[in-house]
Parts: C-alpha cells; sequence; structure tokens
C-alpha cells in the first residue's frame, strides 16, 4: 500500500458522516507504519475499544469505487476468551486462540446504511493480516500453519477476501453511484 495522510484517510471513508471522518482517532506513528508490507492499513481505536476502522486501495474507477475506501468497523463488547477454542480470519486466513478474532460489522454505505444494514467479517482482532500472511507477525499462541500456497499467493487471497467483503459494504451505494 501506498502511504496516505491524514487528510486522505479522512476524505475515504464510505459508511459515516463526514463530521464522525474528521473526529475519528487516527493510528499514532502514521508516517512510520510499515507501507511495503500493508495491503490495507487498519487499526483499533484506543478511546472506543468497540471500534476498529480499515482503509484499502481499491482497483478500478467511481463505477467500481476504486481509489482509498475506508470504513468504521464495530466490534462485540466484552467477549470472552477462550485458550481452549481457535478461530481463523476470513481475510486473511490466520488462525488465532480466543479473542484473536472477532467478527467486525460495518454500516453498509449509502441510505442503506442509514437505513441500519451492516455486513459482517470475522477478521483478525489487531487488523494486522498483511503482516501475518508475511510472516512479519505471528499468532498470540503459534505460527501460520504451513500452507500450500507461496507469500504472493497468499496476499492475492487476501486481497480479493478483503476486495470481496468491501464489494458488500459498497454494494447499494455503487448501484446507486
Amino acid at each position: 500500500m501506498r502511504p496516505v495522510s491524514e487528510s486522505e484517510i479522512r476524505a475515504s471513508f464510505v459508511n459515516c458522516s463526514k463530521g464522525e471522518a474528521r473526529r475519528l482517532n487516527l493510528p499514532r506513528g502514521l508516517a512510520d507504519l510499515p507501507w511495503e508490507h500493508l495491503d490495507f492499513l487498519g487499526w483499533r481505536d484506543p478511546g472506543a475499544p468497540d471500534r476498529s476502522y480499515l482503509v484499502a486501495e481499491r482497483e478500478g474507477g467511481p463505477e467500481a469505487a476504486g481509489g482509498l475506501v475506508g470504513v468504521t468497523l464495530r466490534m462485540p463488547a466484552g467477549v470472552r476468551k477462550s485458550l481452549m477454542k481457535s478461530n481463523v480470519c476470513a481475510v486473511c486466513v490466520t488462525p488465532h486462540p480466543g479473542t484473536g478474532v472477532l467478527l467486525q460489522t460495518a454500516a453498509r454505505a449509502g441510505a442503506s446504511g442509514r437505513q441500519g444494514n451492516s455486513v459482517g467479517q470475522y477478521m483478525c482482532a489487531d487488523l494486522a493480516c498483511s503482516l501475518y500472511v508475511r510472516g512479519r507477525k505471528k499468532p498470540e499462541m503459534g505460527g501460520r500453519p504451513t500452507e500450500s500456497l507461496t507469500v504472493e499467493e497468499r496476499i492475492r487471497r487476501l486481497r480479493a477476501n478483503l476486495d470481496a467483503f468491501l464489494s458488500e459494504v459498497l454494494r447499494e451505494s455503487v448501484a446507486a453511484g
């Protein structure tokens, strides 16, 4: 992912108001992030433990909702941690114990989202999917299971899974726009 500025991030959000985008907490050390190892920028809001944010570049023109797309996400609060169970992120396919994977829901963009419609996806709670697939970060207990896919193939799978999720968030707004 290319480095993006604070103003680009705030302008990218498709499922919240401009005022909400102006007020959201951005990740610290934005300039120091490992941009060359990121397929998307994802972070949890330190001031609101049930909120997280995701910003990704999409290919295609406006008809395909291309360019930088940001979505606000909600996570369940008070999830009990179980070290006996593990869950798999639907974006990067990394298994995590306990609460390492959470259901993250995004209001749909446009009128549909304002009516309360949302779409959810089980994702890494820390939104560090890009680092997990590249082996730059390890899950809390243990590493990634051995896969026959190359790192490049895992990156393509991650991007395809993320694009499918973002397409669902944007689905009605793209058709209407």
